[in-house]
């Protein structure tokens, strides 16, 4: 090969390497490129974590969505969570000083929004704050039932239970009416996104007010949510469970 001809050799490398480099790290597949049998693996790499930040249900994974969550491999799959949780839960040797705590979550994981998601294609629609708050306001969440049946047995063995909302504070006595009228009681703080909690992302706001329990000198041994913005962080719990929900993504 002369001169000429390896520079144009080099110089067409080099332009391939750099648009190989220039595609996004993460990148998920059109509609068009979407499978049959992807809605199973995507719902996992939700899970998972490894789908990174997404907005809503692709089209073609609606049906898969609705069918999962409306059946019992959605209820089951929380039966396992709660299970675990449980189990780990008996295994923490109490200090007997009221200090024991558990978090959890509310959305989706003390409160199904089940019916609310239904009505906007189970979350292939954007995320409208308006509407969800209206729906919020009616109290009329159900409880999960895995999720109440944990929370009742924590306070049997215990654990002070906290409620960290990513829900506004002028929410807050409708959210306690939800949680009154679907079984849950006895909870020993309601957090809720005060005015200086607003724009913060959930990991960093959720992260903060676990921090302020641990400063009060409680010891969090477990954290149940159903987002990963739920659980990681800092002043992060022994032990975290994530309740699943392929549904929506909170940052």
């Amino acid at each position: 090969m002369d001169y000429g001809a390896w520079l144009l050799f080099l110089l067409l490398a080099a332009s391939a390497i750099g648009r190989l480099h220039s595609e996004p790290i993460l990148r998920l597949p059109s509609e068009k490129e979407i499978p049959s049998d992807y809605c199973d693996g995507w719902r996992l790499a939700v899970e998972t974590n490894n789908a990174g930040a997404w907005e809503r249900v692709p089209a073609s994974c609606v049906g898969f969505v609705a069918e999962y969550m409306t059946g019992d491999r959605y209820r089951r799959d929380c039966e396992v969570v709660g299970k675990l949780s449980s189990a780990f839960a008996r295994s923490v040797g109490l200090a007997g000083d009221g200090r024991d705590a558990w978090v959890f979550d509310i959305d989706e994981t003390l409160l199904s929004n089940l019916p609310y998601y239904q009505d906007i294609g189970f979350g292939f629609e954007l995320f409208n704050e308006t509407s969800f708050d209206n729906w919020v306001m009616l109290a009329a969440a159900p409880a999960l039932p895995s999720s109440l049946s944990l929370y009742n047995e924590l306070q049997e063995l215990g654990f002070k239970v906290f409620l960290l909302t990513g829900r506004i504070e002028y929410q807050r006595n409708a959210t306690e009416t939800n949680l009154l009228l679907s079984g849950y009681k006895n909870w020993e703080r309601l957090f809720l996104r005060g005015s200086s909690d607003q724009g913060k992302p959930a990991s960093t706001y959720k992260s903060e007010k676990r921090a302020e329990l641990e400063s009060e000198g409680y010891r969090i041994h477990g954290n149940s949510g159903d987002q990963w913005s739920d659980l990681l962080g800092y002043a992060v719990a022994a032990r975290s469970f994530k309740i699943p929900n392929p549904m929506y993504y909170i940052p």
